[in-house]
């Protein structure tokens, strides 16, 4: 008889609609369950969450404007702490704006990962699908990557290509880009434990 392993806990890191967060929340199944959500700021992601049913047990908003760059160690260690309270096996960053400090991934480096709206190491940035279009790929596509130090530098998990059409602006581009990255992450976190370390830093 086989033992049903316990669902992989996700906490979910976001800064704006939700879209994706909303995605990972639709897909929650025997296979994985948001066990909290948390905001740089107030968004209509923290909104989202606190609306969902079932709600995750965390949503909290580690607001970084009382604390501000000069206090930037303090907030990522709060950071650190509020998802630790979660008790986390991946932390899945959603949209989320801020580029994680050592004091966070000294604590869950290797388990951190992201979603990037590009091929990379093609297009690393906050800018990816405009740098896209203006260097006149025909190909763009997502990825799902660790979160390392770097700006999405980390191993890659996973990628799916998105074809350029002619006409495309970058509005255009990234709703279609969206819609696999949707699609991506919930397949990565059902089968999230099967990696074991074949992507994972170090692994």
């Amino acid at each position: 008889m086989t033992n049903n392993p316990e669902p992989l806990r996700v906490a979910v890191l976001a800064s704006g609609t939700g879209s994706l967060l909303q995605a990972i929340l639709n897909a929650q199944d025997n296979s994985y369950v948001v066990v909290g959500v948390f905001a740089d700021k107030p968004c209509e992601a923290i909104d989202r969450a606190r609306r969902h049913t079932p709600r995750p047990p965390i949503v909290q908003v580690v607001d970084f404007s009382n604390f501000g760059q000069a206090r930037r160690p303090q907030w990522n260690n709060l950071l650190a702490d509020s998802v630790a309270a979660s008790s986390p096996d991946v932390v899945v960053s959603a949209g989320f704006m801020r580029i994680l400090g050592e004091e966070f991934l000294d604590r869950f480096g290797g388990r951190t990962i992201n979603t990037h709206p590009a091929l990379l190491p093609k297009f690393p940035g906050a800018h990816a699908v405009r740098d896209a279009l203006a260097a006149g790929a025909k190909v763009t596509g997502t990825t799902v990557h660790y979160v390392d130090a770097g700006v999405d530098t980390g191993a890659v998990i996973e990628q799916r290509e998105v074809p350029v059409h002619p006409g495309d602006d970058e509005s255009t581009l990234h709703e279609r880009i969206k819609t696999v990255e949707r699609e991506m992450i919930v397949d990565v976190l059902r089968g999230f434990r099967s990696l074991g370390t074949r992507a994972r830093p170090g692994g």
